[in-house]
């Protein structure tokens, strides 16, 4: 746990997996696009893309949530569980930002609370 302390594993942590939520909020806007498959629009839904980016979002709510570096690894893989069992609601990039802060709040109260 110590070693997740290190500001430079901290940025690198971030830097992964902004990476991989871009590519899969990516992948889903296209696969959108191209298929007429049914999608339901949820509360997390936003009318348009947030300014921030994703690496800037997660940069942020590390600095000002106070919440251990484990919450966001577990915040991602609640966020993959998610989408695998509501295979109608897909991260992209319209949601990919409350998804987000939601999975991490979820994920800080049950680690450290």
């Amino acid at each position: 746990m110590a070693e997740l302390e290190n500001p430079s594993v901290m940025s690198k942590l971030i830097a992964f997996l902004s990476s991989l939520l871009e590519r899969v909020a990516e992948s889903n806007d296209l696969t959108r696009r191209v298929t007429t498959q049914s999608q339901r629009v949820s509360v997390f839904h936003g009318l348009s893309r947030p300014t921030i980016t994703i690496q800037s979002y997660l940069q942020r709510i590390f600095k000002y949530a106070n919440c251990s570096p484990s919450c966001f690894v577990v915040a991602y893989v609640y966020l993959d569980r998610f989408t695998h069992r509501q295979p109608s609601l897909p991260i992209k990039s319209f949601n990919v930002h409350r998804l987000l802060i939601t999975s991490v709040m979820v994920a800080a109260k049950f680690l450290d609370d």
